[in-house]
Parts: C-alpha cells; structure tokens; sequence
C-alpha cells in the first residue's frame, strides 16, 4: 500500500496550486494524507475527488469551513498498521516523548505545522514523520512531501522528495 503525505499546503497564499510532481504522485497512492493548514477548502476537494483514499485533519490556519469537515485527529489503520494524523506536536525538544504519551495505540504519526520535515522513532516504537511544506519551504532549502508503503503491518521506504523551485 503506497502512502503520500503532504502538509502546510497554505493554499492561495503560499502558492497558487499545488506543485506538478506532486499531483502527479496522486494516482500512484493508495491513501493520501495531509496533515493540516490548508488555508482552502478547493484543495480539499482536489484531493478528496482525486485520491482512492483520503486522511486529513485541520490545522491553526484553518478557519470553519475546513473544520467542518475534517478532525483535529485522525486514525486509521492501514494493512495492520496504526497511523493517525494530527496538525500540531508542540516544540521539537521532548516530542517523541510528549507524542509517545498522547498516542500510545499508534504505530505511526503524521503531523505538520513547523514545515520541517521529521522522521523519527519514539523510545516506544512510534514513529513520528513530518512531511514539510509542498508550496512554502520557509527556513528550509526545499519544499517537500513524503511517500512511504505500509508492508506486513510496517512502514516501509519512506521518501522525502525535494520539489524543484517555482519559477
């Protein structure tokens, strides 16, 4: 099962759209996740209308309409494997612990906010992964969004993929 992840997408005010290489990853998932701020309900329904299955959740940028239709937290479990998403984790130092505590029945946690993208494991076995911004790499040298596969109850080959810069 191929997963796509994708967070802090800010959509009219960082960019106009979201980028080519990544909706052109949409097809070749089975679940696509987007961990909050959007900013826009069009690119919900882009990807809602374009992916096979779709996990999302709401971030601090996002106002009424949005929250109207997606949660705080999201859960699901994916061929054995317990994923949920969440917007906000809070400061990096102590979030492996912090995130170990709060979601203690998942394998694995999507999370956005900071647009730096994060891939560690928790002292537990979580693993907590942040996919960066698609459309506003703030301090960062790229913007960026993850692809991984759930095998055998797992996470397998997680990706960060560095988009090109707008012209």
């Amino acid at each position: 099962m191929r997963l796509l992840l994708m967070s802090d997408t800010h959509l009219p005010k960082r960019a106009k759209e979201l980028p080519e290489p990544l909706l052109a990853e949409l097809p070749r998932a089975d679940v696509v996740i987007h961990a909050g701020d959007w900013v826009d309900t069009a690119t919900l329904d882009l990807l809602e209308s374009r992916s096979r299955r779709f996990i999302g959740v709401y971030g601090n940028n996002d106002g009424p309409a949005l929250r109207a239709r997606l949660p705080e937290i999201a859960r699901a479990e994916l061929d054995g494997l317990r994923l949920g998403v969440v917007h906000e984790t809070g400061v990096a130092q102590g979030r492996e612990r912090r995130c170990a505590e709060r979601f203690p029945d998942l394998d694995v946690l999507v999370f956005g906010h900071s647009h730096i993208p994060w891939d560690t494991t928790a002292a537990t076995g979580l693993r907590l992964l942040n996919p960066g911004s698609p459309t506003d790499r703030r301090r960062q040298p790229h913007c960026t969004y993850m692809t991984a596969t759930v095998k055998d109850g797992g996470l397998d080959e997680v990706s960060l993929h560095r988009l090109p810069p707008r012209t």
